[in-house]
């Protein structure tokens, strides 16, 4: 018992920079009050001993603001960092070295018996206030980012974010590598995504504008091209986008627009 405190408490260590020493840890870390509470609310249900555990369970809800159902299953050197509003369900399943932040939700999507939580493998790590629900399967090292619904199942060393969640593909360049090294040594991994995490929903609409750029093109030249064999002449003016302010996140579709908003007013 002993040593799983040791260890429980050496992780919000390596995971939260702001830990000082381990009786501040001890004293005031609510996600390992409801860990603690939570090995004792499960080893009693083990017993066959459930209103109690479920008992000791609402206790530690009331106490700590964080839900674990005693019949969850979870594995070593787990972190709840802040955790108010947490809620793990009664079927949901945690590998070792996992970090939930707060108001994440493991719920379940049926009110049919049976497996109806989702499962967490190893080195998973949850944003604050994401959802996963039901019972899909979080592969290990997966991350959730911040607020992200995730209703399927996510493969190892993905990242998913979003409502509801998409997998997202992380930069590979020289610098962000550089930064996740550095982010895999101090332990820390901010809230299951990075800044350099790309917007599914952006990138779609900039891969949308820039088939109708190319395709407005094909169509001037079509015009001309038709005008110059004795064809009619084709009005290939457009209503304007004046009203609609896009600003990317991206730099180098920044300066895409930027350089196509030049072109346009040279013309």
């Amino acid at each position: 018992m002993f040593k799983r405190l040791k260890s429980d408490i050496r992780c919000v260590f390596d995971r939260d920079p702001a830990a000082r020493n381990t009786f501040e840890v001890l004293t005031t870390y609510p996600g390992l009050h409801a860990l603690l509470w939570y090995r004792l609310a499960h080893w009693l249900w083990n017993l066959g001993l459930k209103w109690l555990a479920r008992f000791i369970s609402g206790l530690a809800r009331w106490l700590t603001g964080i839900e674990i159902h005693p019949a969850a299953k979870i594995g070593e050197r787990f972190f709840i960092d802040h955790g108010m509003g947490v809620v793990i369900g009664e079927t949901a399943e945690i590998g070792d070295d996992c970090t939930l932040y707060h108001g994440v939700t493991l719920g379940g999507t049926s009110w049919k018996k049976g497996k109806r939580h989702p499962t967490l493998g190893n080195g998973v790590v949850v944003g604050a206030g994401a959802k996963v629900l039901g019972p899909i399967e979080i592969a290990n090292d997966a991350r959730v980012g911040s607020n992200a619904v995730v209703l399927k199942s996510v493969g190892e060393g993905e990242t998913v974010v979003g409502i509801p969640g998409r997998i997202v593909k992380q930069q590979k360049d020289e610098a962000h590598i550089r930064r996740a090294k550095m982010a895999e040594k101090i332990g820390f991994d901010a809230y299951g995504v990075g800044q350099e995490t790309p917007d599914p929903i952006e990138k779609a609409i900039y891969s949308l504008l820039d088939h109708i750029q190319v395709q407005d093109e094909k169509l001037e030249r079509l015009a001309k091209s038709l005008s110059e064999i004795g064809g009619d002449a084709i009005d290939m003016s457009l209503p304007g986008l004046d009203d609609v302010v896009l600003e990317p996140s991206d730099p180098e579709q920044a300066a895409h627009l930027k350089k196509k908003k030049g072109s346009q007013k040279s013309d």
